[in-house]
């Protein structure tokens, strides 16, 4: 996409502001009815689990829209100042199972690399290219095939990263990271070890697991679909450019009023690309107020084509399901000859 001479740091810098009052109403509205409907969904067990599975729905509405707010912080963009984002992130954290240093880090290096096919792997879901795939050996093929299954991927893969993947922190974390990741841990240990004290762990994994199930799988559709999309963009390391991949890289994910409340604006995921430092409540505002930014939307059902896609092809420049594998042997087979 070109832009001519159209300044767009100047545009998005007139919304990347916080203001206190917006941020603070959000921790109410998307806090306090979390943890109203997880208490809820536990007293619900002495009346059905079906009740229970019900007020699981928004209660795992309401983790996705208190994961936005500590992505917010992570950026620095919903509060004023860097101590009033980490503490308030440092305490999310504990509630959406991530640790907040360690994620902060990993998600700015995702921001930097979107699109660029050089620097992939950290913060992002993993796609490989059509050729690197065809040379790579059969354990990996397999691990990969597993890894990008929309089965595995949002149900049960998606819970393990923020369940267990999360406990961990890298050989690359630095000493913050580290203690962000101790300290999440002690504090998870804590809280659900209190909570199954009080009503036993029966009940904790009846009420948390669909919660969680649900959330996290809402959450890595999310990510997945904010990148991986037709057309999408991905370039080699010289020829990657931000603005590019910010606009063409990143999706606007138009969803339904009452699923764009509760994703946090996330959908508007190209103005968060260009500009982070946008708090999740002027994205919208942002992209209403730009025509340059008014990119043409994903819909809900056209974004399900993105489960079929599982590579890029790196000479189409588009990405491809596994059907395009044999399509490409055959080609290879053809040039041979």
């Amino acid at each position: 996409m070109s832009i001519g001479k159209v300044n767009w740091q100047s545009i998005v810098s007139k919304y990347a502001y916080p203001e206190t009052w917006r941020s603070l109403w959000q921790v109410v509205n998307s806090v306090i009815p979390f943890f109203i409907l997880w208490y809820l969904a536990y007293r619900s067990l002495e009346v059905g689990y079906w009740l229970t599975l019900l007020i699981s729905i928004p209660a795992a509405g309401f983790m996705v829209r208190m994961f936005i707010i500590f992505h917010d912080c992570c950026h620095g963009s919903f509060f004023k100042t860097a101590l009033a984002n980490d503490r308030l992130g440092l305490l999310l954290g504990a509630a959406v199972w991530t640790p907040y240093f360690e994620w902060k880090h990993t998600h700015a290096i995702h921001h930097a690399t979107a699109g660029d096919l050089d620097r992939r792997g950290v913060g992002d879901v993993y796609t490989m290219t059509v050729e690197e795939y065809l040379a790579a050996a059969w354990y990996k093929k397999v691990g990969y095939r597993i890894m990008r299954s929309p089965i595995i991927l949002f149900t049960i893969g998606a819970t393990i990263v923020f369940t267990i993947t999360h406990r961990f922190w890298t050989s690359k974390s630095g000493r913050r990271e580290r203690n962000s990741v101790a300290w999440t841990n002690m504090t998870l240990f804590a809280f659900v070890g209190w909570t199954i004290y009080q009503i036993g762990w029966q009940a904790y994994v009846m009420v948390e697991l669909p919660i969680l199930l649900m959330a996290c799988g809402a959450g890595v559709w999310l990510f997945y679909v904010q990148h991986n999309f037709e057309p999408t963009y991905w370039e080699r390391h010289q020829n990657w450019e931000f603005f590019n991949a910010g606009i063409d890289g990143s999706s606007f994910y138009k969803l339904p009023k009452v699923l764009q409340w509760f994703t946090g604006n996330i959908g508007f995921h190209h103005i968060h690309h260009l500009s982070p430092k946008i708090p999740n409540y002027k994205l919208e505002q942002c992209h209403k107020e730009n025509p340059i930014f008014q990119i043409e939307p994903i819909t809900f059902r056209a974004s399900l084509k993105s489960l079929y896609f599982r590579l890029w092809d790196e000479k189409e420049k588009m990405l491809v399901g596994w059907r395009a594998i044999k399509k490409y042997k055959m080609k290879m087979q053809i040039d041979k000859m």
